[in-house]
C-alpha cells in the first residue's frame, strides 16, 4: 500500500537564501549529493511520444537551472520543468520569495480570500507562499543552459521547456501575443523536445490573468502553434471556479495544444504573525500558495477535465499538479484521470520521492 508519510528533508531549494544565491550555489542538501537513482529494463510510459519509466516529474518553478535540472535527472524525476524563461531578462522579487503558510487542512479559496498567516518553521503538513515573479536570465544564457539541461536526460527521460511573454506598461493586445510568439521561437531554438506555456503565474499583477481571458489565451495559443510546428505543446493553468470558463479552455487547448497542467498555486492574500503583509514591495500582499493545502483543488481540476475530455473526446494529456507531497498523493492524482503527475513542494523538500513512489511499484 502506497505509503502517505511526508518527508520533511534539507530542501533542494534554500528558503532562508536569496534566489541569486540559490541559482549561483545550489542546488542543496541530499538532491545534489551526486548519487544516481539507477532503472532498470525499457522505459513503458508514453509521454507526448517519448517513453519514460514513470510519468512523474518536477513542474516548473524550483529547478532554477540546468544544475537543478541534473540534480532532479540523478534522482529519478523523470519529466523535469525548467523553469519558466521570457523573451528578455527579467529581475526576480525581493527577498523573501518562499515562506512557510501556518495552516493544516485544505486552504480554501474563502481562506485564501481572507488572509493566511506566515509561521516560523517548515513542517508537515506542508504548505508555502512563494513569490519569485518569474525571474529570467538573459536569452543567450538561459538558451545555453537548457542545452545543457537537456543534455543530463538520461534514459526514460525528458526536459520540458516552460516560457511565457511579459506583460509591460502601455503594451497592446498585438505586442503581448508577439512576446508569447518571440519567447516560444527563443525556446524553439534550444533543441528541447516538449514546450509548456505558463499562463498562470499568479505573482506577476496582471500577467498571471491570462488563463482566465479567453480572447488572448487563444490568441496567444494560436500564433504559439504556428511557430512551433508540430512540437508538443502543454498550456500550465491556474484553478478554474467558473465550469463554464474551464471547458473554454478545455477547448481552445484541444485546438491547439497537446496538453494541460493544473494547477499552478491558489493566490492568496498573506500576512506575517504580526499581520502585516508578509512579503515586502508592491503588489505582493497576494502570493501563489501551494503545498498540501492546495491538493483539493489540484485534485479536483483534474477530475473536471478528466470529465469534460471524456464528454468531448479531447485528446490532451492532463499534467496533475498540486499537493503531491508523498506517494499516495501521486496515486489519487492517477486514480481521478491524470496521465502524469508533477510535485514542487513536495520534491523541494523531498528529493527521493521518486524513488519512493517507484518503489511502491516493484
Amino acid at each position: 500500500m502506497p505509503s502517505n508519510q511526508t518527508q520533511i528533508l534539507t530542501p533542494f531549494y534554500d528558503p532562508f537564501l536569496s534566489y541569486q544565491d540559490n541559482y549561483d550555489y545550489g542546488p542543496f542538501g541530499a538532491f545534489a549529493d551526486g548519487q544516481v537513482f539507477v532503472q532498470d529494463g525499457d522505459p513503458q510510459y508514453d509521454f507526448f511520444g517519448h517513453k519514460v519509466y514513470l510519468p512523474f516529474g518536477i513542474p516548473a518553478g524550483p529547478v532554477l537551472n540546468s544544475k537543478y535540472c541534473k540534480s532532479a535527472f540523478e534522482k529519478g524525476f523523470d519529466l523535469v520543468v525548467y523553469k519558466t524563461v521570457r523573451s528578455d531578462s527579467f529581475p526576480c522579487h525581493p527577498y523573501p520569495n518562499v515562506l512557510p503558510i501556518d495552516i493544516q487542512g485544505n486552504i480554501t479559496l474563502e481562506l485564501a480570500e481572507k488572509g493566511l498567516t506566515t509561521k516560523q518553521s517548515y513542517e508537515a503538513p506542508l504548505s508555502i507562499t512563494n513569490s519569485f515573479g518569474v525571474p529570467s536570465k538573459p536569452t543567450e544564457v538561459w538558451q545555453n543552459d537548457v542545452r545543457k539541461a537537456i543534455s543530463f536526460a538520461g534514459r526514460g527521460q525528458i526536459l520540458i521547456l516552460s516560457f511565457m511573454g511579459t506583460v509591460r506598461p502601455n503594451q497592446t493586445q498585438e505586442e503581448l501575443v508577439a512576446d508569447f510568439v518571440l519567447a516560444a521561437q527563443k525556446s524553439v531554438e534550444t533543441g528541447v523536445q516538449i514546450l509548456e506555456v505558463n499562463l498562470s503565474c499568479p505573482n506577476i499583477g496582471n500577467e498571471g490573468l491570462i488563463c482566465y481571458s479567453p480572447i488572448v489565451r487563444e490568441k496567444i495559443l494560436q500564433a504559439i502553434r504556428e511557430v512551433i510546428g508540430n512540437l508538443p505543446l502543454i498550456v500550465k493553468v491556474g484553478y478554474y471556479k467558473d465550469q463554464q470558463d474551464l471547458e473554454q479552455t478545455a477547448a481552445v487547448v484541444d485546438k491547439y495544444a497537446n496538453g494541460i497542467s493544473a494547477i499552478n498555486t491558489i493566490q492568496a492574500v498573506v500576512y506575517d504573525q504580526d499581520g502585516n503583509q508578509a512579503l515586502p514591495g508592491p503588489k505582493r500582499l497576494r502570493s501563489g500558495v501551494c503545498g498540501a493545502g492546495i491538493k483539493w483543488a489540484g485534485l479536483e481540476m483534474v477530475q473536471r477535465l478528466n470529465k469534460i475530455r471524456k464528454e468531448k473526446g479531447y485528446k490532451y494529456k492532463i499534467i496533475g499538479v498540486g499537493g503531491v507531497m508523498n506517494p499516495q498523493d501521486y496515486f489519487d492524482f492517477i486514480a481521478v484521470g491524470a496521465d502524469a503527475v508533477m510535485s514542487a513542494t513536495g520534491a523541494m523538500w523531498n528529493p527521493f520521492l521518486a524513488q519512493e513512489i517507484k518503489q511502491q511499484l516493484l
